[in-house]
């Protein structure tokens, strides 16, 4: 006689599942599709365009996703063709959902894929917060943005609206775009600005036939009592920079930068980087990021923001000199710990990888 083989009972597959977490996630998301025991997940329930080239994700989340303060970052991870990508996007509190703000970037993967490809139903993973840029209790706020760099200052100001502080502080939004149809959140903004008198947003396009100018002295001239102001500035590497040097001696500033100085004529062949854990020398392009380079090389070093605030991609660089990418300084001691999505390479080196 030959035995029948039972069948496991969906209590005992449950019962294995408590020890496999990836077994249990599988059974978990059959009921809810962001359940898990352990992930920080997400569900895209809205999709929708809010300037040229931007778009909003609204997500509902599950109760492992920690939201940090206004302005922070958080990497965001989402499945690919089968692979994992990750990037770094602010994050602002809505309604009691998460809202995902991106604007398209040319060649850039994850950008493109949530701008053309994402759908309503589809899931991401959202990592741990990082980023110093968070609100002071200063009476007096200066916002200055360029590009993307409006998304951190967008949940910003739903902070202070939230906390009710446009009844008491001044808070003045600058905000530079190419082309006006690129300005997001405008709609907003402007009722805000109708709304509360201590509000005040203006927008610069830089490229339009009837253009603005740039950041310079002159905005600097508009801010009253600087000395008693927290300035917050965030955009392209050059922006920031003419942010800092025009704002710098405000009673705080804080900045951040999302793209790396462009490459100096002088700034051209190639470097060798040793690797002292892996016992490896490989050649990368002078100029460049050294984590860029090293990628180029087909070695995988920890990273996550891209844009220096992460720290993930920190290590230690016990010879040769390095520049940093966002302010021109450039450093040659030994021991020095260096963030390798931000330092190009000025000689040879070897750091601890």
């Amino acid at each position: 006689m030959q035995a029948v083989q039972k069948s496991p009972s969906l209590f005992r597959t449950l019962t294995q599942s408590v020890f496999d977490p990836h077994a249990a996630d599988f059974w978990l998301q059959k009921i809810n599709p962001v359940w898990s025991t352990s992930r920080a997940l997400a569900q895209i329930i809205e999709k929708k365009q809010i300037a040229k080239d931007t778009i909003s994700l609204t997500l509902q989340t599950n109760r492992h996703v920690k939201l940090g303060q206004a302005g922070q970052h958080h990497p965001v991870k989402v499945k690919i063709e089968g692979r994992l990508y990750e990037r770094s996007y602010s994050l602002t509190e809505r309604d009691g959902h998460l809202v995902l703000t991106v604007k398209k970037i040319a060649d850039g993967k994850v950008s493109n894929w949530l701008h053309e490809q994402s759908r309503v139903g589809d899931i991401v993973e959202i990592g741990q917060p990082f980023g110093d840029m968070q609100l002071s209790n200063q009476q007096n706020i200066v916002l200055l943005a360029a590009g993307s760099g409006i998304t951190p200052m967008y949940s910003l100001i739903e902070q202070l609206k939230r906390n009710q502080k446009f009844t008491q502080a001044q808070v003045k939004l600058l905000y530079w775009v190419k082309h006006r149809d690129e300005a997001a959140f405008a709609s907003e903004f402007e009722q805000i600005a109708s709304q509360y008198p201590k509000f005040e947003y203006q927008v610069f396009s830089t490229q339009d036939t009837q253009h603005d100018d740039r950041l310079n002295v002159t905005h600097l001239a508009a801010i009253e009592n600087l000395e008693n102001t927290t300035v917050y500035a965030c955009g392209p590497s050059g922006f920031v920079h003419t942010a800092e040097e025009l704002f710098g001696h405000a009673q705080v500033f804080m900045s951040e930068a999302f793209s790396l100085t462009q490459i100096n004529d002088e700034d051209t062949g190639f470097i060798n980087v040793t690797l002292s854990r892996s016992n490896k020398t490989v050649a990368i392009p002078k100029g460049q990021s050294i984590l860029a380079g090293l990628e180029q090389a087909n070695v995988k070093p920890t990273y996550g923001c891209r844009m220096g605030v992460c720290h993930k991609c920190v290590c230690q660089k016990t010879q040769g000199t390095t520049k940093d990418l966002l302010n021109a300084s450039e450093n040659s001691e030994p021991k020095n710990l260096i963030k390798i999505c931000v330092s190009s390479a000025k000689s040879d080196l070897v750091i601890d990888l």
